[in-house]
C-alpha cells in the first residue's frame, strides 16, 4: 500500500513548481508590459515563438523552461535574471495557501 505521506510530498512539489512557474511567467509579462512591448516584439528579440513566450507568460509549460531561455528573456527585457527567479515572502505565502486548500 503507498505511503500517503509519500503522495503529499510529491504533490506538494508539483504545487510549487506550477505556483513558480506561474510567477514567473508573471513577471515576464509585467516587465514586457512595463517596457511597452508586445509579445511578439519579446518573443523576436529573445528567438522564440510568441506562443512559446504565451506559454511562458501563463506558467503553461511542462518540463520548465531551460535557463538559457530565461537569460535571454531577462536580456531582452534589460533586468537581472534574479529579478525573475526571486520571491518575497509575500508571493511564498500564495504558495503555502494554495498548497493547503489542495491538501
Amino acid at each position: 500500500m503507498p505511503d500517503v505521506s509519500e503522495n503529499n510530498s510529491e504533490i506538494d512539489i508539483n504545487v510549487k513548481k506550477i505556483m513558480i512557474y506561474r510567477q514567473i511567467g508573471a513577471k515576464i509579462a509585467y516587465y514586457r508590459t512595463l517596457r511597452q512591448m508586445t509579445q511578439d516584439e519579446l518573443a523576436r528579440k529573445v528567438n522564440i515563438s510568441k506562443s512559446t513566450l504565451g506559454r511562458i507568460e501563463r506558467g503553461k509549460y511542462n518540463n520548465g523552461v531551460p535557463i538559457s531561455t530565461l537569460l535571454d528573456i531577462a536580456e531582452g527585457l534589460h533586468i537581472e535574471l534574479s529579478a525573475l527567479v526571486t520571491f518575497s515572502e509575500e508571493e511564498k505565502k500564495v504558495w503555502w495557501e494554495v498548497d493547503k486548500n489542495l491538501l
